[in-house]
């Protein structure tokens, strides 16, 4: 449809009347208020733009943090590796820092 409007006017004096007539219209203090508030318009939409990205940055990095979790996981040792004297000083340590927890809501 703009195609055809812009097709309409084949020689410069006809958009010279084009623009003669929105000068009158808006006239010429209004023109530039006008160009202003376009350019922010502008501005604030490739800021929104910019901070979508951002923000779908940031979420792909956690994904790929969770993601990346168990595998990390996996690298422990298998519990049937670790002796049993580890697993009763990890239980000892667990229960100590659990009451320190405890103690310290109190």
């Amino acid at each position: 449809m703009i195609g055809r409007f812009l097709l309409m006017f084949e020689s410069p004096w006809q958009w010279m009347v084009v623009l003669a007539i929105v000068l009158l219209l808006f006239g010429s203090s209004r023109l530039p208020q006008l160009a202003k508030s376009l350019a922010q318009s502008k501005r604030a939409f490739k800021e929104g733009l910019e901070e979508d990205e951002k923000e779908e940055a940031a979420r792909r990095a956690k994904l790929r943090a969770a993601n990346t979790e168990p595998l990390a996981a996996e690298t422990r040792p298998a519990l049937s590796d670790v002796d049993d004297e580890t697993l009763f000083e990890e239980a000892r340590r667990r229960a100590a820092q659990k009451r320190a927890e405890e103690s310290n809501q109190r």
